[in-house]
């Protein structure tokens, strides 16, 4: 590795894995089991990483999300991301390639340990990865930082060595919290003019870092 950078840290839903089919379905069975009319595709894609939403109450109408409404959300996953879930094309080669070359990867999603687990072991990419971070890991979700600092310590970094790849405004705000380089793609859930469009780009702009 000729650079300074030692550490890739991906979100991992909308960035790695196409989870859109399961995260919109998983909310609305919970929603079913509120008594909740379902959202279409598009609103859940459009406000699941929008920071100025409670996605508490804009999902379900509670303040905060109830352990019986992650127990539902889990049980959906559960039973249905072996059918729902596919890793973006080329993910898998990147990983490869960057492992190879040295860096230390790892994961920060809003998601649960339990389904984010399971989501990564089915895909065949769990052992890529040094540090996993997760929203039940942690004191707050992202937009806070809090995930990347347990990845930084996890894997023993300095935040001036990691670089932090998402595809939300919620990404983006953790990693300026803590001065840390950001790449955005746009092949997710989220549509950005400016970021990247290919994971061939992508890499490219790791390694130029």
């Amino acid at each position: 590795m000729k650079n300074s950078k030692k550490l890739i840290i991906f979100d991992m839903d909308g960035t790695l894995v196409d989870s859109s089919l399961t995260i919109v379905n998983a909310i609305n069975y919970v929603r079913s089991k509120l008594s909740l009319e379902p959202l279409t595709k598009e609103v859940i894609l459009t406000k699941v990483n929008d920071p100025k939403l409670n996605p508490a109450l804009f999902f379900y109408e509670t303040e905060e999300f109830t352990s019986k409404q992650e127990e539902w959300f889990s049980e959906y996953y559960t039973n249905n991301h072996e059918k729902e879930l596919q890793l973006y094309n080329g993910i898998e080669e990147l990983l490869k390639e960057l492992k190879e070359r040295g860096y230390f990867l790892a994961i920060a999603t809003n998601s649960y340990r339990s389904s984010t687990l399971e989501s990564l072991s089915y895909l065949n990419v769990l052992d890529y990865f040094s540090s996993i971070a997760c929203y039940d890991d942690v004191g707050r979700g992202k937009p806070a930082p809090d995930m990347l600092e347990k990845n930084l310590k996890d894997t023993n970094v300095k935040v001036e060595e990691a670089i932090f790849v998402g595809d939300s405004e919620r990404d983006l705000m953790a990693s300026n919290s803590l001065n840390m380089d950001y790449i955005m793609i746009n092949w997710g859930f989220s549509d950005y003019e400016d970021a990247i469009h290919s994971v061939v780009k992508l890499k490219e702009k790791i390694l130029e870092l």
